[in-house]
């Protein structure tokens, strides 16, 4: 739109009249060239009363009508149809492509359809948006909630893109306008489990449930990755772990891909936890939790079936209390056992920030790495069991990371 904005028109003299040509959008996308009788060449009217009626002229014809464009060219194109094309091209795309719309179609299911899924795209900004605003509010969803669903709603706006690339509808997104509420840290919900309830977890459970307790607590691995991790990612006898997959959300299948590219890492174990996989995994192959069916469990199902009604009947359930809550009891204990940055940054995950810790390599000294996780311990206790002739993992010094 911002090429057809602002004619003001060719004057010519053409058969006795002053004439105005201009170019007019049509169904299509195809511009015309246009022609209009301004005055007669009789009148003598002076060049700034002829150009302010051809600017008229052409004003009146819609040439510089945002509303024109979007009814001619785009179509009037509806929210709901501009987000499904945008979830469809972020998926294909080269460039940063979404590897999973289950949360986003979600949330435009729920929320964002029935409020505006209708509405013309070009239609859709701070005015607009502001009742849904309060209306999720209303509901009791988190502010952070609540700003990322606008975020959402950005992204489809800014996505319907002119022949040149740029943005059709050139929105200034205003917090104030819209009321979103404020983000606060310090209010958001990241509870974290202590070394004492992750004991007793681990005590009053068994087989897959006990040993996906102590993998969770001892590396602080996203539950996604320790559903995906196999008996061959386990390597230098059972003290380093390679993240390389991840079972999906809503479906049991392992992808190869992970959360972010720092996510691709190796992660090393005390001795005492190694000893214990070592036991749990005897006569193992693939995966290391599966199914009776020997498909992939999805952690939602497992955290409803295993997890939950442990910390309720513990007292210990609430917001945000999930799978989640080992990672932040991993990362407490390592920062309060004085971990190497470099290295706790690796094992859980956390891209490089400063430049100092973009130059480090400390990730790729490995006997370092190994001492490091013996030095600093894991925090709750492992059972203790015996396992007689107990098969030692076998393989090469580093792991070869799948592409």
């Amino acid at each position: 739109m911002s090429r057809r904005s602002g004619q003001s028109g060719t004057l010519v003299k053409q058969t006795g009249w002053w004439r105005v040509r201009f170019r007019l959008d049509q169904p299509g996308g195809e511009r015309r060239h246009m022609s209009a009788k301004v005055a007669p060449v009789s009148m003598g009217l002076t060049k700034p009363e002829l150009e302010r009626r051809a600017k008229e002229i052409v004003q009146n014809a819609g040439a510089n009508s945002e509303e024109r464009f979007n009814r001619v060219v785009l179509g009037e194109v509806t929210f709901r149809e501009q987000a499904k094309i945008y979830l469809q091209t972020a998926v294909s795309r080269k460039r940063n492509p979404l590897r999973d719309t289950v949360s986003i179609e979600g949330a435009m299911n729920k929320w964002i359809y029935p409020a505006i899924g209708d509405l013309p795209l070009a239609y859709v900004d701070n005015l607009t948006v502001k009742p849904l605003v309060e209306k999720m509010s209303a509901a009791s969803l988190s502010p952070r909630t609540v700003n990322k669903y606008v975020e959402y709603i950005m992204q489809v706006v800014k996505s319907l893109k002119a022949p040149n690339g740029e943005p059709v509808h050139k929105r200034t997104w205003d917090a104030e306008t819209m009321d979103l509420p404020i983000v606060s840290h310090s209010e958001q919900k990241r509870p974290s489990l202590k070394a004492k309830p992750i004991s007793t977890l681990i005590a009053d459970s068994t087989g897959q449930e006990q040993a996906l307790y102590v993998l969770l607590a001892a590396t602080g691995m996203r539950i996604s990755e320790a559903l995906g991790l196999e008996v061959r990612h386990i390597v230098n006898d059972g003290r380093t772990i390679g993240v390389e997959q991840q079972v999906k959300k809503d479906r049991p299948r392992i992808v190869k891909y992970l959360k972010t590219d720092a996510s691709k890492r190796e992660i090393d174990l005390h001795p005492d936890v190694a000893e214990y996989l070592r036991q749990y995994t005897a006569g193992k192959s693939g995966l290391l939790f599966q199914t009776a069916n020997g498909t992939p469990h999805l952690y939602n199902k497992l955290e409803d079936r295993w997890l939950t009604p442990r910390l309720v009947n513990m007292g210990l359930d609430e917001k945000g209390m999930g799978w989640h809550s080992f990672k932040r009891f991993r990362k407490t204990w390592l920062r309060g056992a004085r971990c190497l940055e470099d290295i706790n940054n690796f094992w859980m995950a956390h891209k490089p920030k400063t430049m100092s810790e973009v130059y480090s390599h400390l990730h790729e000294e490995l006997e370092m790495r190994l001492a490091e996780a013996e030095r600093v311990g894991y925090g709750f206790t492992i059972p203790k069991v015996v396992v007689p002739s107990v098969p030692r993992f076998s393989g090469p010094g580093s792991i070869e990371i799948a592409a």
